[in-house]
């Protein structure tokens, strides 16, 4: 609906200023399909407010409701007016949400008083890679009280950014935070304080930040800056620990008054009552406190902790500003966040994917004391492949000072220890001529680089290592894996990978993406974690990891196969354990269990009989293997002496998958389309036999 100021008149600014506050009063929302009394002109506006983005735009947020005054109708060469009914000014301020171009008198919103323009705002952007999210704004119209005024949105620009968007105006007597145009700031500080609290609002417009000291910038970012503290989705942060006592200079680009005026200095990070119990927090694995992840990167093991370090945006909810997070583990299950590892040199020098080793023979020179040191590889986007050094286990790094050790067209390098050769060997995706590489370099001591062969057809995020096979140490492969979850099984003899067969194999299915394994892992384990590709909104955080699950090969009838089963450690959640009796299921014939939890760790094999379909509902998400097409929720899996295993571990956000004792791994958004507070097991199309179930309830890591 459209809301409309009364017509009751105000003698005087003066009166509006010595009256209590009064409550609001809506002078619009756009929630209406069409534009009811406003004028429309010309074709920008559409036919009514827009249902957030328009078809070739950019996403749209920041408005209220379901609808908005969008004026990208038919692209950004349209133009048109959009003009309201009189009303009569009876509060003090005039607010609202405004986006869009920053082009004065073209792309603009005017208060109109005896049809002359007394007050106009325009959005703020005027350059390709702005953002389509509107902010608050505000007029004082004190000196305008009982007088009959109009609001005429205006969009008279083509070409790019060529429109305006507008919602949810308001009359107030409260005082907005009004500020000043957007545009550069700066402010001095003491670093008296371990952190710099950033208040950040999801899908506001990206602000560069700066923070110099002597002259040079040490931290260069971008941040999406909430004007008012009732606008911040949530606090990000910025450790100072490293420039304690320093006087700094905080710059940003163009930003509002009002959001320079939020960021503060603080010892203790904000405690949200909800933190690691969010709707969508993940209770089964590690995930960040705020931002962003992606590829997990340098997973090594040293001296009982299980490091697991991550491509990280700590000053957003989407991609950017690409960082190493760091968390540890002794028990692979619980984990501690630790500050920031790797920090990106600046906007256009980010710290990409790479690995982690330990250099056991101190064959680099780097360790100084009693203390292995690890050695982290990554890519500079702006310089190529660099390493850095910890003597004190992962805690701070070292940057070489020969960096980069290799240049190229690529990235994303992994370092492995080749103990025939006694020597290095550094996998890493490049392109060449066209084609997509992987390149094996060698090294004896960590900084000097020769490129030794390469094989084509692979993508990034690569991994290379050696495997038993059905457990034997004396009979061992190879494995080339890459980013997509592709590998192939071969030899490798310290400089070149020769594959057994033509062709890839697959074992990783759904939203996994850019795994690695943990170098250095005891008694010879070879533990995965994936990125989850799934998204996390309206969360102070966004995407997941997978559970680390270990990495086997073993013979199948296809040949030698890697097959991946969450790690044994997560048994140590389980609260309680019911076994399921074998017996018959058809139609009319279910198992159903009540469950108090929706963390599960379900498993079961079915005999599959003459049942064209089983499967289990694991708390609200189906699991259902297809019997005529052999498939596992979509992924070929054949039957093995006629039957299929299933075991899925349900946590808040996703749920994991594995078919045949690990034969497929499955991750996939958990869905909530079946029976609520239930496990069943079922067939359909005919009859099946449970041959054996278990229903584990799990506890959170969190608590």
């Amino acid at each position: 609906m459209l809301g409309w100021l009364s017509a009751v008149a105000i003698a005087a600014p003066a009166v509006v200023a010595q009256q209590p506050v009064r409550p609001d009063v809506l002078v619009a929302d756009f929630e209406s399909a069409d534009y009811g009394d406003w004028v429309v002109t010309g074709e920008a506006f559409g036919a009514g407010p827009a249902r957030g983005t328009l078809p070739h735009q950019m996403p749209v947020s920041g408005y209220r409701g379901e609808r908005l005054v969008n004026s990208f109708a038919g692209g950004d060469d349209s133009v048109g007016t959009l003009t309201s009914p009189e009303f009569t000014i009876e509060r003090r301020y005039l607010a609202f949400l405004i986006g869009g171009g920053g082009y004065e008198r073209e792309t603009c919103v005017n208060l109109l008083v005896d049809g002359e323009v007394v007050r106009t705002a325009c959005g703020t952007n005027t350059e390709p890679g702005g953002s389509e999210a509107l902010e608050p704004w505000a007029w004082d119209v004190a000196e305008f009280a009982g007088r009959r005024a109009r609001l005429q949105v205006v969009d008279a620009r083509r070409g790019g950014w060529g429109h305006v968007n507008l919602d949810h105006v308001v009359a107030t007597d409260a005082r907005p935070e009004l500020g000043a145009r957007p545009g550069p700031r700066a402010r001095e500080l003491l670093v008296d304080r371990r952190y710099l609290l950033l208040p950040i609002r999801t899908g506001a417009r990206q602000v560069n930040v700066d923070l110099r000291i002597a002259g040079e910038d040490v931290r260069q970012f971008e941040a999406e800056l909430a004007i008012s503290a009732a606008d911040v989705s949530f606090w990000s942060f910025l450790d100072l620990a490293a420039f304690a006592g320093a006087r700094a200079e905080l710059r940003f680009g163009r930003v509002h008054d009002a959001s320079v005026e939020l960021v503060r200095l603080t010892d203790e990070l904000p405690e949200p009552s909800d933190l690691y119990d969010e709707p969508l927090r993940p209770q089964l694995r590690f995930s960040q406190r705020v931002g962003w992840n992606n590829d997990p990167n340098g997973l090594v093991y040293l001296d009982g902790e299980w490091h697991l370090f991550f491509q990280h945006n700590p000053y957003g909810w989407s991609w950017g500003n690409m960082h190493w997070g760091h968390a540890v583990s002794r028990d692979l299950v619980h984990w501690q966040q630790l500050p920031i590892a790797i920090y990106s040199r600046g906007r256009g020098d980010l710290a990409f994917s790479g690995g982690a080793v330990v250099d056991e023979r101190n064959t680099s020179g780097w360790q100084t004391g009693d203390q292995k040191v690890i050695v982290a590889s990554w890519t500079s986007t702006g310089r190529g492949e660099c390493l850095a050094y910890s003597n004190d286990r992962g805690r701070t790094f070292t940057e070489f000072a020969g960096n980069p050790v290799v240049r190229h067209a690529g990235r994303d390098p992994k370092i492995v220890w080749y103990e025939p050769g006694r020597h290095w060997v550094m996998v890493v995706y490049g392109e060449v001529d066209g084609r997509r590489t992987l390149e094996f370099h060698t090294s004896a001591d960590l900084q000097s680089w020769r490129l030794a062969s390469r094989i084509d057809g692979w993508y990034e995020c690569p991994e290379l290592f050696e495997l038993p096979v059905d457990g034997d140490p004396g009979r061992t492969r190879w494995v080339v894996f890459a980013g997509d979850a592709r590998y192939a099984i071969g030899d490798f003899d310290g400089e070149a990978f020769t594959p057994l067969h033509t062709g890839k194999h697959r074992l990783h299915y759904g939203d996994y993406y850019a795994s690695q394994t943990f170098s250095n892992a005891p008694d010879g384990r070879r533990v995965q974690i994936g990125w989850a590709r799934i998204a996390m909104p309206g969360m102070r955080f966004n995407q997941a990891f997978t559970l680390p699950h270990e990495l086997t090969l073993r013979t199948t009838p296809d040949g030698v196969r890697m097959f991946a089963e969450p790690v044994v450690e997560l048994d140590s959640l389980a609260r309680e354990v019911r076994a399921v009796t074998a017996q018959q299921l058809d139609g009319e014939r279910s198992i159903e269990l009540a469950i108090g939890t929706e963390l599960l760790d379900v498993r079961a094999t079915f005999e599959l009989g003459d049942a064209a379909a089983v499967g289990i509902d694991v708390g609200g998400h189906r699991v259902v293997y297809d019997v005529a097409a052999r498939q596992l929720d979509g992924v070929p899996l054949a039957p093995v002496d006629g039957r299929i295993g299933i075991r899925a571990v349900a946590d808040r956000p996703l749920v994991e998958v594995v078919g045949n004792g690990g034969r497929i791994y499955l991750t996939s958004p958990r869905r909530r389309d079946g029976v609520p507070n239930v496990v069943r097991f079922f067939a359909a199309g005919g009859a099946a036999r449970l041959a054996d179930g278990e229903v584990r309830e799990l506890r959170s890591i969190w608590r």
